[in-house]
């Protein structure tokens, strides 16, 4: 009995150890060596590379919410309130000509799915779809350009674009083309200049339309130059097309608590650049009341909005513009504008208008 029960127990022993010894035998696949996102710091923060390369990515954008007042808004509606989102893309690397960069940014507007009636309204009886209220939609390319060194091309804001503080004043006309520039950046000083096609960009000049049809060229060129808290850019516009041009000014300097920014405009006549009147002065403060809570008072004035037109009238326009910083990357923006214009049968017509603006930056 005891022979019988070492004999089992040593091949219940003998079977274990040969089925443990099976088991080692079959080794697991290992997984592939993973390569983790890394850092690039060479461009600023928000930066990585994309994985298997040389080239740094950053992804950013924003989501706007904002409510529009004054006259016809949104058809008869004195206000109107709407959402906008977009998402860029900015990759850059170093080459020997320089740093190479693309950058594209996506935008898209939002008022309603369908309109306030439902998408079967009709008038005498046909069946329409009201437009104006449905605005799930009008998805578009905001900028889209690469860069070398210092040149430029493709679609993106032309230096017009660019304005004083606030939300008061008027700086361009159209202020967005596909464009060929050269842009130079000296430190102390800067230049640039660019050629822009100007796609039906039809110019009124008061009897005509100019350019109706056709896509013409326009030269732009700017330099400038900052010292200490002082800053000076002037600017300048030909349209080929209507043959007219604008020059533009533009003198910022920190004053006290804040910064006082001056505009001046003169232009030949109408143009794709600038369109608005014959010459404009413009000037703001940005007032910083908290390291949140910035001021902005600002005002603008037009004359002779016809040109060369006899009796043309003027315009003038005063505005506060009020932004808070409510927390990392969280802003509100508000502003407030009333404008004046003068008619030529004599009287004058005005309006105040104004948004509020809740915008998350990421």
């Amino acid at each position: 009995m005891n022979i019988k029960s070492l004999l089992i127990g040593s091949a219940a022993a003998f079977a274990a150890v040969s089925g443990a010894q099976a088991a080692d035998a079959i080794v697991a696949a290992e997984p592939e060596p993973m390569e983790y996102v890394r850092v690039c710091d060479a461009f600023g923060t928000g930066f990585f590379y994309i994985p298997g390369t040389e080239t740094c990515l950053k992804i950013g954008g924003f989501v706007r919410f904002q409510t529009s007042f004054g006259p016809n808004q949104s058809g008869a509606s004195d206000w109107d309130a709407f959402t906008k989102a977009q998402v860029n893309f900015d990759a850059r690397n170093d080459t020997e000509l320089g740093t190479l960069r693309s950058y594209i940014a996506f935008e898209v507007d939002s008022q309603n799915d369908i309109d306030q009636w439902g998408n079967n309204r009709t008038a005498f009886g046909i069946p329409y779809f009201d437009a104006r209220n449905n605005a799930d939609g009008d998805f578009h390319v905001d900028e889209a350009y690469i860069e070398l060194g210092g040149f430029k091309a493709g679609f993106f804001y032309s230096w017009w674009d660019g304005g004083i503080n606030g939300e008061t004043d008027v700086n361009g006309n159209v202020t967005e083309f596909n464009s060929i520039a050269y842009n130079y950046d000296g430190g102390t000083w800067r230049a640039g200049i660019s050629l822009d096609e100007l796609e039906n960009t039809d110019v009124a000049d008061g009897t005509l339309a100019k350019n109706l049809g056709h896509n013409n060229l326009g030269v732009a060129g700017t330099v400038g130059f900052s010292l200490g808290g002082v800053n000076l850019d002037i600017l300048g516009g030909y349209d080929n097309g209507a043959e007219e041009g604008a020059v533009r000014a533009i003198l910022s300097a920190d004053l006290g608590p804040g910064t006082l920014q001056v505009l001046g405009v003169w232009a030949s006549d109408r143009s794709a650049y600038w369109n608005a009147s014959e010459w404009s002065i413009a000037a703001s403060y940005a007032f910083k009341a908290t390291d949140k809570l910035t001021i902005t008072p600002a005002a603008q004035y037009f004359g002779d909005r016809n040109f060369d037109f006899a009796g043309s009238p003027d315009r003038w326009k005063v505005g506060l513009t009020v932004g808070y910083q409510i927390v990392d990357g969280l802003a509100f923006l508000g502003t407030v504008n009333y404008q004046r214009d003068d008619v030529l049968a004599g009287g004058h017509t005005d309006a105040t208008t104004g948004f509020l603006r809740l915008q998350r930056n990421f």
